[in-house]
């Protein structure tokens, strides 16, 4: 046990277990972690149902009326309220297609008032993290957004408690290029920002074109670069499991974006099956256009019917489990910033086709879609597929086709699609929480043992 005290981080996290989502794994990860550095977390989340595997848990309403309190060997977690405002409501009883606009107006309404008054369903993690404090001594807050109304609420009690505070940038805020948002609420946004940021004693983020943004807002701000990686004990745990020797299957995990060559991609597994007569799966595990995939195979890609699946969202353990039976991970050019999926990648130890280096079609989506507001050479995901030799860089389509060809003569040889990468150990979240720990350590400026160096009995 530590004889020294431990310091005591606050963690305002609005994604996090069981609710299943790549953003919560972050603060996931410090919570399971921290205690390991010298910091004892006190994680300040929603409660979270996952009564219908997909969008509409985020705005399903939470099982208890008061904040539930749960202590682990880990740390503390307090889990709020939640009460889905009327556009939620309307969302849950009509579905998308029913109004649309007067759910998007009172939507647009909270967007505005939550970074003025504590309103909205967010609102009561701010209630809990104050009541928290007003009993409680904590030695540092941390927001992770978004929400970046998470940063407000940060700010606001770093004030009244006299507590440092770390924004945590997940993604860009104002400067975010993947959110359809109008010119008018980009600035609206960058005016809350350039308000709250401020306040903050440090910034953190999770690669470096994300910096860059966030330092041309912020040009005299601290700002240190906290990877996401992956959870080596998930990781560990999946490790034996063995390759699927029944069908050559490439999946993909996610999100897919508007810049993502998704139909060139099915067009080229459609033709080599019709073809070449070949025998292959694609999985898309959580997408968030399931729907649309299926639209499009059934009526363009009919080759590929039974072929290209669809799985709801997974809890991660569950959906590295699935992914270790797979053969090959198939993953879309993120360009100038590194994404999130490539560090499960990495670790589950699976050949990565990276799609595509160079295509016209890519490109052309990319010219049309990919928001950015800073120019860079940078490719992240190029560079880390190339230095661990864990995948493939597809230049384009005709590329991909002798790619698939290749693998799908070795699996039909040897059952299996060999992976021999190299040094992804690097990439583990652990790594992160530690560096985490470093900077709570330094904007209190309280001397306390390091590098996870306790002292014990």
């Amino acid at each position: 046990m530590y004889l020294y005290p431990m310091l005591k981080l606050l963690i305002l996290a609005y994604d996090f277990p069981p609710y299943v989502s790549v953003g919560g794994l972050r603060p996931y990860n410090w919570y399971k972690y921290l205690k390991e550095f010298g910091i004892e977390p006190i994680v300040v989340t929603r409660q979270w149902q996952n009564k219908h595997g997909n969008h509409l848990d985020y705005v399903q309403e939470g099982y208890s009326p008061n904040v539930v309190v749960e202590k682990t060997e880990t740390g503390t977690i307090l889990r709020t309220p939640y009460k889905p405002n009327l556009s939620n409501r309307l969302l849950l009883k009509f579905g998308d297609a029913k109004y649309k606009i007067l759910r998007r107006s009172i939507s647009g309404l909270y967007e505005v008032l939550q970074y003025l008054y504590p309103v909205g369903p967010k609102s009561e993690i701010y209630a809990a993290a104050r009541d928290y404090l007003k009993t409680n001594k904590v030695d540092a807050i941390i927001a992770t957004g978004d929400p970046f109304v998470l940063f407000t609420y940060a700010d606001q009690l770093s004030k009244e408690f006299d507590i440092p505070w770390i924004a945590d940038y997940r993604d860009p805020w104002s400067q975010n290029f993947s959110a359809k948002k109008s010119l008018p609420q980009r600035k609206l946004e960058q005016l809350f920002e350039k308000r709250i940021v401020p306040g903050a004693s440090h910034i953190n983020t999770v690669d470096n074109l994300f910096k860059h943004k966030i330092n041309s807002l912020f040009p005299n701000k601290s700002i240190s670069i906290l990877s996401n990686g992956f959870d080596p004990e998930a990781i560990s745990s999946v490790k034996g499991i063995e390759q699927s020797r029944d069908t050559l299957t490439f999946s993909f995990v996610g999100t897919i974006y508007l810049w993502h060559p998704l139909e060139h991609l099915l067009s080229c597994f459609n033709e080599l099956i019709r073809d070449r007569g070949i025998n292959v799966k694609i999985k898309f595990y959580g997408s968030n256009i399931n729907d649309n995939i299926e639209e499009i195979v059934s009526t363009k890609y009919k080759s590929l019917i039974n072929k290209a699946i669809t799985v709801p969202k997974l809890a991660n353990r569950e959906l590295l489990e699935q992914l270790a039976q797979d053969n090959a991970l198939l993953l879309f050019n993120y360009y100038e910033f590194t994404g999130t999926k490539i560090y499960d990648y990495l670790a589950i130890g699976r050949k990565i086709l990276l799609c595509f280096e160079n295509d016209p079609v890519a490109i052309q989506l990319k010219n049309r879609y990919y928001f950015r507001t800073i120019e860079t050479d940078e490719n992240p995901q190029i560079d880390m597929i190339n230095s661990t030799h864990s995948g493939v860089i597809v230049k384009d389509r005709e590329h991909l086709k002798k790619v698939v060809m290749d693998l799908y003569q070795e699996f039909s040889q040897t059952g299996m699609i060999h992976c021999d990468s190299v040094g992804v150990e690097k990439y583990s979240r652990k790594i992160q929480v530690e560096k985490l720990a470093e900077i709570v350590k330094d904007i209190t400026k309280i001397d306390v043992p390091g590098d996870g160096a306790d002292i014990r009995d």
